[in-house]
């Protein structure tokens, strides 16, 4: 297990690789990078550019959450190793937020956990997020399309 919440960006590569790494059981190895966009739309208003984005969270209690949310999906498939980095901070658009890896004898196993680990992380994780925009500052609201993908496993079992 490797849950880690930091402000400094991640090398795609050189995470991926470490996953897997002298592990030749592996098959099937999912990974979803997230980015901040320059464009977030709130309802009932026309989009804004997005200059910056910063993260807040609170130390010690996001960690725990992290490795709740990655325990329920080792529980839910038979995965040989996983990865959740989330970055926290002043962000810039094109920079990367969340990586979430999954790896698993088998494809299928992989990808479900990857999802279902997103789908949780937007719903479950403790973090605030700021938009810096030309018309000010304001606070990303939860998403109802979120709750949603999040939800579809509430009674799912792999």
């Amino acid at each position: 297990m490797a849950v880690r919440v930091q402000e400094a960006d991640f090398d795609l590569g050189a995470e991926l690789r470490a996953l897997v790494a002298g592990n030749h059981a592996i098959g099937g190895l999912c990974s979803f990078v997230g980015l901040v966009r320059d464009l977030h739309p709130k309802a009932g208003e026309a989009a804004g550019t997005v200059k910056a984005l910063t993260l807040q969270h609170y130390p010690g209690m996001t960690e725990k959450q992290l490795a709740a949310i990655e325990a329920e999906a080792r529980t839910r498939w038979p995965l040989a190793d996983c990865l959740i980095i989330h970055r926290h901070g002043k962000m810039e658009p094109g920079e990367q937020i969340v990586l979430v890896a999954c790896a698993s004898a088998h494809r299928e196993a992989a990808f479900e956990a990857c999802q279902f680990l997103m789908d949780w992380l937007k719903t479950k994780a403790p973090f605030w997020k700021l938009e810096d925009t030309e018309n000010g500052d304001r606070w990303v609201e939860s998403r109802t399309a979120d709750a949603q993908a999040a939800a579809r496993w509430t009674d799912q079992k792999a």
